[in-house]
């Protein structure tokens, strides 16, 4: 029954991971959670499909793997579009020399903000940010996110474009104050972990059983802790060891879908290998 009882376990991480790849939380313009979702499904989708064939009715994966083929060819289309969309993004990010800090990698945009070079003014960005708006085109009945994109860039354009270029003028004026408001967040969810107040956001870190302790000196505080019985103490840890494991899991997906999926699926070969023995043994036995 243990065997059992860890493949379903495994399976369940599996429709996990396909779970989050329809459900991505993310939204932040260069890396929209639509367009990553779709492709961590299809990272999965290729991983299922080079694995050995097995008899469709009865292998939880075989069937995975055709419904996720299913959603893949449902979705292309729409998939394309977004992508379509984020080049474009990209490219008016290109126009504003704007600082990718979560792709160091990237090829399309600089890596630092350009309003150093007195080259660089308000004029010239305005005029290839117009330009680029020009030849932005999307059929709104073929490319639906594309012409969202286009429609909301067009109005925030006409509406404050005049107001957004002063920092290519001004020397040292930085683009946004992006940079102010993490500070200040930062101080704050401090200021909450320290004094106790509102938030309990720090509880997911923490764990959800904590013992205070009030001593004058760290020999008091030390006797108190020895208090503890150590059975209780390993007892909340493996509570705060489970209720770790999906958020780590999800973490790893997000960074490592590919390598993440392949240990999952490692793992249920594995335990099926060994199910399949164990039930053709007992009907040799029988």
């Amino acid at each position: 029954m243990s065997r059992d009882a860890d493949l379903m376990t495994v399976e369940g991480q599996i429709g996990a991971a396909i779970r989050d790849c329809v459900n991505r939380t993310s939204r932040k313009p260069f890396q929209w959670g639509g367009l990553n979702g779709y492709k961590q499904l299809e990272a999965i989708g290729s991983i299922l499909r080079s694995l050995p064939c097995r008899e469709i009715d009865t292998d939880y994966l075989s069937l995975l793997s055709v419904w996720i083929d299913q959603a893949l060819s449902n979705n292309l289309s729409v998939a394309l579009d977004l992508a379509e969309a984020h080049k474009w993004l990209r490219r008016i990010a290109e126009c504003l020399r704007y600082p990718n800090n979560s792709d160091p990698t990237s090829e399309n945009l600089t890596n630092t903000t350009d309003t150093s070079n007195f080259s660089l003014t308000s004029l010239k960005v305005q005029c290839e940010i117009e330009e680029l708006l020009q030849q932005f085109r999307p059929d709104p009945q073929q490319h639906p996110a594309q012409f969202a994109l286009k429609k909301k860039l067009q109005r925030l354009w006409d509406k404050y474009g005049a107001n957004l270029l002063h920092c290519y003028d001004i020397p040292g004026l930085p683009p946004d104050n992006l940079k102010m408001e993490a500070m200040f967040s930062h101080l704050r969810r401090h200021q909450r972990r320290i004094s106790g107040r509102k938030s309990t956001a720090e509880l997911r870190d923490f764990g959800q059983y904590q013992v205070l302790f009030l001593a004058e000196t760290e020999l008091q505080l030390l006797e108190k802790i020895q208090q503890v019985p150590l059975a209780e103490y390993k007892t909340q840890r493996r509570r705060l060891a489970l209720a770790e494991a999906p958020r780590q899991q999800k973490h790893r997906l997000h960074r490592h879908p590919v390598s993440t999926i392949q240990t999952l699926i490692a793992q249920h070969t594995e335990l099926l290998t060994v199910l399949e023995s164990q039930a053709l043994e007992y009907q040799l036995d029988s």
